[in-house]
């Protein structure tokens, strides 16, 4: 049995960072405020990288931190500083895809330097020559099939990181300049508008339709971990530092139980598991699910075409667990919800826990009808909640 992979989840804010190693990451990757390609991210602070950083490692997880942008020369100012402050704070790795970067980084740090999906390595000796400038881990371009990863691997000795979900762009590799036109928003330097993913209209003489024929659907290889195990790869990455705790907990609790489970087996997991864990993948909105180029090259059914662009989310997250006592369960409210109303708690292993709320408090005593977003509430005490843990409701 070949060894499971690390499974590496999104981390777009200190939050989701934290919650991605609850929910079973065994690393996350994250940003700082600058040299990213997620200007529209939360990201995260100086004090905020420590702190995740601290709180990873006393979990046995690591933290890779991104600075993937395609950077001009008045853009490196501070990024040898940046650096050597992520060093100073035991981050595990840099992701980056500029050869300039890459140079600046290996003159003022001695961290790991992963190559991001960016750089389109796609090849065995594309993969040596990075390998000659330094670089530790290849996260290989998302047109590289699993069997051609394999590949890469045996011939360059370099370990390889692979994506397994999420949203997928029409770009090669995601060099893409829609946006810079639809939005004078620069795509490669962190301001992707995502233009691709909007619908247009389309004329063929008299005839006018509107289709989302730019959009890609989405990623998801769990049917295929099986193939992942046995192509040896190191690293499988869940995209979608930018989407909300309700799509990283479920992600990452749904991979991280399947991986589990081929490594105590060696072998598919039961059926009722994988029909769960699908279920789970259907919770939140997205598009439509394909395998991508993990099998081979992706081709028009991974367009989305006339069809619906988002699958609707079966459910909403209501709060996240702030703090268990011996009497109730505190829980910052993220959407509203009342009185009576049955939620679920998403453990960190094993399946949705139903809940109907019977008594819910102020933070002062008082009965309340009703959870406004933004507040702090206490709920009757729960068997099996931890805190961090998600509180959702059905739509």
């Amino acid at each position: 049995m070949s060894q499971i992979p690390e499974l590496l989840s999104p981390a777009g804010s200190l939050e989701k960072l934290k919650m991605a190693v609850l929910y079973g990451a065994d690393a996350v990757y994250a940003a700082g405020p600058d040299f990213g390609l997620r200007a529209g991210c939360q990201n995260l602070t100086r004090d905020e990288l420590l702190e995740g950083v601290e709180f990873a490692h006393r979990r046995g997880a690591k933290v890779f931190v991104t600075v993937n942008g395609f950077l001009h020369d008045g853009d490196l100012v501070g990024l040898g500083e940046f650096c050597r402050f992520l060093e100073s704070i035991g981050a595990d790795a840099l992701i980056c895809s500029d050869l300039g970067v890459i140079e600046t980084i290996r003159l003022d740090c001695t961290l790991p330097i992963h190559l991001s999906t960016q750089a389109s390595c796609l090849n065995s000796w594309a993969a040596k020559l990075w390998k000659g400038l330094g670089v530790t881990r290849l996260i290989l371009g998302r047109e590289v099939s699993l069997d051609e990863a394999r590949t890469i691997k045996e011939e360059s000795g370099l370990p390889v990181e692979v994506f397994i979900h999420g949203s997928l762009c029409s770009s090669y590799s995601g060099h893409c300049v829609i946006s810079n036109y639809t939005a004078g928003r620069d795509s490669n330097r962190g301001g992707c508008a995502h233009s691709c993913r909007f619908s247009y209209a389309l004329e063929d003489g008299d005839q006018r339709a509107r289709s989302f024929f730019m959009s890609s659907k989405d990623l998801q290889g769990l049917s295929l971990l099986g193939r992942v195990v046995k192509a040896g790869i190191d690293s499988i990455k869940i995209e979608g530092r930018m989407k909300g705790p309700l799509y990283g907990a479920t992600v990452t609790k749904v991979y991280r139980e399947a991986l589990d489970a081929w490594g105590t087996l060696g072998r598919a997991p039961r059926q009722d598991l994988a029909e769960r864990w699908e279920e789970e993948l259907q919770t939140f909105s997205h598009r439509d699910y394909s395998t991508g180029s993990l099998l081979g090259p992706a081709g028009p059914d991974s367009v989305h075409g006339h069809r619906e662009e988002l699958r609707q989310r079966t459910h909403d997250v209501l709060g996240v667990v702030a703090e268990v006592t011996e009497t109730d369960v505190l829980v910052e409210v993220k959407n509203p919800f009342s009185l009576g109303r049955e939620v679920e708690i998403l453990p960190f292993r094993g399946a949705a826990i139903p809940q109907p709320i019977a008594s819910m408090k102020s933070m002062g005593g008082k009965d309340l009808m009703r959870a406004l977003p933004g507040s702090l509430v206490r709920l009757s005490r729960m068997e099996g909640v931890e805190r961090w843990n998600v509180v959702r409701g059905r739509c």
